[in-house]
């Protein structure tokens, strides 16, 4: 923990979205740790957690409970944290769905718009609203969270991996976009993390007695933490990556370093 007034983050403003566990938990926890101010954004009413970690451990936070894909729960989310933070730094758009494996020949369009509205219109929606409050302040750091699945084939089904390469370009343009303003917009990629998301993969190992091979395909040859992420979202939160922009941040153990997947054919 850092000495008071000594954090990365100190006095500033930051929402971070799938805060009730997870990558977002963990990511809240560890903004406030620095000295932020943190809103707490999650479909699931848990969300209520995090902020009370955050006040247990003499931090300031609260929670809402909303959808991220819905533009008014976003805009009011928004507006209530730069309203009671009287400034707004840092988002971190990390809210996601994995869609699973389902079979792509059985998916539907239905389907297809779930995934996309919370990990593609999510993001789109932060930095929308987000950016006009960053803009008139010259500066702050919009984060979002993509995935190694958005850069090549193999580490998530057709929906989530093609929601996730349309975050890597979203953060791209849009950090052209706002071209001139001080604003960042960056994205991480993260690699097999044992979150809610990921906790079949876990459990069914552990049940076959595999749980060694978890991780088996990056070079660090296991799978990594949330803590490990929130790490990489302190980093582009902060000034120490003042000169990173329109940026994807791979976090996998080395993983997509290579081409190790294999064939799925029957």
């Amino acid at each position: 923990m850092p000495a008071p007034g000594q954090g990365r983050l100190e006095g500033r403003g930051a929402i971070v979205t799938g805060a009730a566990s997870g990558i977002g938990r963990a990511t809240a926890l560890r903004f406030a740790a620095e000295g932020a101010r943190v809103a707490c954004f999650d479909k699931s009413e848990s969300v209520a957690d995090t902020a009370k970690a955050i006040l247990a451990a003499g931090g300031e936070a609260f929670a809402v409970t909303g959808h991220a894909g819905e533009e008014a729960d976003v805009a009011a989310l928004i507006a209530r944290a730069a309203s009671d933070f009287g400034r707004l730094d840092v988002v971190f758009a990390n809210a996601g769905v994995s869609g699973g494996w389902t079979p792509m020949e059985e998916l539907d369009a239905a389907f297809w718009r779930d995934v996309l509205s919370v990990n593609l219109i999510g993001p789109f929606l932060a930095i929308k609203h987000a950016s006009p409050i960053m803009k008139a302040a010259g500066r702050g750091s919009i984060i979002c969270t993509a995935s190694v699945a958005g850069i090549r084939s193999g580490a998530g089904g057709v929906p989530y991996s093609a929601s996730k390469a349309g975050v890597i370009n979203l953060v791209q343009t849009t950090a052209n976009v706002l071209y001139g303003t001080g604003v960042r917009v960056n994205a991480i990629c993260p690699g097999l993390i044992e979150t809610g998301m990921t906790a079949p993969i876990y459990r069914m190992a552990r049940e076959r007695g595999t749980q060694d091979k978890i991780g088996q395909l990056n070079p660090l040859t296991r799978g990594g933490e949330p803590d490990e992420i929130a790490g990489a979202a302190l980093f582009l939160a902060s000034d120490d990556s003042s000169y990173v922009n329109g940026h994807a941040l791979v976090v996998d153990g080395g993983l997509s370093s290579s081409h190790p997947v294999g064939s799925r054919r029957a």
